[in-house]
């Protein structure tokens, strides 16, 4: 067991002796300096009351207020019964009050069920050096002292997303039909509130037709600011501004629309949204892009710059020819990435020739991710309405071809039980596949 005099020396580390907690922030400079929490996900495990207020109080803080923040009783056991069945949130907080070897044999035990890029901040009772160097070094994001302070807690997880160095929050995945016409925009706005609904985790959808956008149609919300004031502003352009702009649809789901409107031409330059992309991407951890059917330079940056990409076709020979030049340009420009999910809509038009999405994937050297019936009723009927598949009908295959797409680009498992530890794979960042 190492000194409070040692302690000091490490990173990170709050001496519970020389600065009492309720001092520590509150009613000081350091409590203005903490930072607002991004649109994350969190689930902490406590295992005491004390603990558990404290989280309670740190939910309504204001800095909290674009957090979900989740609340269990248990510590890492009742972790570990959780995300054996579901999918890990960005961020896990876990309370213990075992002894060196325990905490660490219970956390490789987390490990198994947790997706790459989940952080983890641990509470516990041990006031040791080793222990704190061994978990940062196993990837542990932040070990705090009982006992912990609201200000504490809020800016540990503040701290961890404002970091410079750190890989962005976001994951940005860009839908492309390869034929105007083909209903990219509904296989994406479809996909985004499945990603919502199914992980619990913010969604923002990026209108990015500004002329002829219909994510405004789709989700029933008409917002007088979108994109176009984004990227009009970039100089205002933060993550408040972005607050500001953006339209709740549901809790985990936002949108950011399309102006929708000719009263003016809309000639922007190949850099013209990138800062805009980055501003969400360190903001939010899912970014869904609604790309038009078009090619010019800031189509092309796009695709080249963003982590997933969905390409949408149906069966005739001109997506095919269409469909084929986008996967050799994204070769070119991604040789390192992994190749576009392949999506098939309209699938099945009665009196159509059409070619077998199998036959017309193998010639494009990919798989079919989905391949979506043509349901005119289903669909006419959710756009008129304003509502999601999964709105109308959670049961219906079409629903589940969506759950199933968002599963693919969400970067998440669900869940496969790895056999792997110790803790650093549990937050090494996937590395992407080259196509």
């Amino acid at each position: 067991m190492s000194t409070n005099a040692e302690l000091k020396d490490t990173p990170g580390y709050l001496d519970p002796i020389s600065e009492p907690v309720e001092n520590q922030y509150a009613g000081t400079e350091e409590a203005a300096k903490i930072g607002s929490v991004p649109r994350i996900t969190v689930h902490g495990f406590c295992l005491t009351d004390a603990t558990m207020h404290m989280a309670e109080t740190a939910m309504e803080d204001r800095r909290m207020a674009k957090a979900h923040l989740k609340l269990d009783m248990g510590g890492i056991p009742a972790a570990i019964d959780i995300f054996a069945q579901a999918p890990t949130p960005n961020l896990i907080i876990v309370e213990t009050n075992g002894q060196r070897e325990e905490l660490l044999s219970n956390l490789d035990q987390l490990a198994e069920y947790c997706d790459a890029g989940t952080k983890v901040i641990v509470i516990g009772n041990v006031n040791d050096v080793l222990l704190y160097r061994d978990l940062i070094a196993r990837g542990v994001s932040e070990y705090l002292i009982t006992p912990v302070n609201v200000y504490q807690l809020i800016g540990s997880i503040a701290e961890l997303y404002a970091d410079p160095e750190s890989e962005p929050l976001g994951r940005t995945t860009a839908f492309f039909g390869v034929k105007g016409g083909c209903g990219s925009s509904t296989v994406a706005h479809n996909s985004a509130w499945a990603l919502g609904r199914n992980f619990q985790s913010e969604v923002v959808v990026t209108d990015l037709d500004l002329p002829f956008g219909t994510a405004g149609l789709d989700y029933n919300q008409d917002p007088l600011q979108g994109v176009f004031e984004a990227i009009s502003s970039p100089d205002r352009l933060d993550e408040t501004y972005l607050d500001r702009i953006l339209s709740k649809c549901n809790d985990h789901l936002s949108l950011l629309a399309a102006p929708a409107t000719l009263e003016r031409t809309y000639d922007h330059s190949e850099k013209s949204f990138e800062q805009l992309f980055e501003t969400m991407r360190s903001s939010v951890p899912n970014v869904v892009l609604d790309v038009p059917h078009t090619w010019n330079s800031w189509v092309k940056n796009t695709l080249l710059n963003v982590d997933e990409i969905v390409l949408v076709a149906e069966p005739d020979l001109a997506n095919l020819r269409n469909a084929k030049n986008a996967v050799d340009m994204l070769k070119q420009l991604r040789p390192n990435d992994r190749p576009p999910h392949l999506v098939m809509n309209k699938v099945n038009v009665p009196k159509r020739p059409e070619i077998k999405p199998e036959e017309f994937a193998a010639a494009l050297g990919l798989t079919v991710q989905a391949s979506i019936p043509f349901e005119p009723h289903l669909f006419g009927t959710a756009a008129n309405n304003g509502q999601m598949i999964s709105e109308m009908d959670g049961k219906h295959a079409v629903s589940r071809m969506f759950d199933d797409l968002a599963n693919a680009i969400s970067g998440k498992v669900q869940p496969v039980k790895i056999s792997r530890s110790p803790l650093g794979g549990f937050f090494t960042k996937l590395k992407r596949k080259s196509g």
